[in-house]
């Protein structure tokens, strides 16, 4: 079980001790060949945790519920794309 994250105790190089280890999901539009890899850990604490996949020991970017649900949304809004 994944312990509650304080803010006092977030440190990206360490916040992956806050998720279940097999709880990892790589995104759907992942690259097979490992590049562009993302996995998300939605933990039974109401925590998200992101990391890259291709770093054997990738800092963990830690979001409540509400951020998350706020990120999730630009994205779908395009608010992230990039200018061309």
């Amino acid at each position: 079980m994944a312990k509650q994250l304080r803010h006092l105790d977030y440190d990206p190089d360490t916040a992956g001790r806050f998720f279940d280890e097999e709880k990892w999901v790589k995104s759907f539009a992942s690259e097979p060949n490992g590049g562009n890899c993302v996995e998300v850990n939605l933990s039974s604490s109401g925590l998200v945790g992101v990391r890259d996949t291709k770093l054997a020991s990738s800092p963990v970017f830690v979001f409540d519920v509400g951020e998350w649900e706020a990120f999730l949304a630009g994205v779908k809004a395009g608010q992230f794309d990039l200018l061309r």
